[in-house]
């Protein structure tokens, strides 16, 4: 009796796959709440503001990942964001306006623009969708932007189980001439 070699189809078939949990950024990320820094828990002060952003210790936040918001019902001005970004910038990994979430697409969408394109031209690729951490769908809108224009086809999900996203259209100058 002859025995049949197994072959992993997945392995020949030339499918590249993109796990985009290795683009997780593992910085500490951070929420900065300017309503600490209100007046009555309503307004900001400037001269006050000015004074908290002298004495602050800024290095406490080197190499972390920051979002900058105001939980509170409150005026502040656009400035004063500004400000902090300006303070956080010569520390901070990344700065971001928005909510944890906001901060965890820039950092995705960051991670992703670093990618070269060219690495994937012609090339059948299938973005995996199973992580362990939380990859946020406006990083899969962004891959698929990145990648679209350079891919010979694009897919979700596993290389043995994948839902087509996109395949590019097959050539016309192979069409006769009469």
């Amino acid at each position: 009796m002859e025995t049949q070699e197994i072959v992993n189809r997945v392995a020949v078939s030339g499918i590249v796959s993109l796990d985009l949990e290795e683009l997780y950024h593992p910085g500490e990320r951070i929420l900065y709440d300017i309503k600490d820094n209100l007046w009555q828990g309503m307004i900001l002060r400037e001269k006050d503001f000015r004074e908290f952003l002298k004495s602050h210790d800024w290095a406490q936040y080197q190499g972390k990942n920051v979002a900058i918001i105001c939980s509170e019902d409150a005026i502040v001005p656009t400035w004063a964001y500004m400000l902090l970004a300006v303070q956080l910038e010569p520390y901070a990994n990344a700065v971001v306006f928005g909510d944890l979430d906001a901060l965890e697409s820039k950092l995705f969408a960051d991670a992703i623009h670093k990618l070269n394109p060219e690495e994937f031209a012609g090339k059948r690729v299938v973005v995996k969708g199973c992580s362990k951490v939380s990859v946020p769908v406006s990083a899969y809108v962004e891959i698929s932007t990145l990648l679209k224009p350079v891919v010979q086809s694009l897919m979700f999900g596993e290389p043995c189980s994948t839902v087509p996203i996109y395949k590019k259209p097959k050539s016309s100058a192979s069409s006769s001439t009469d």
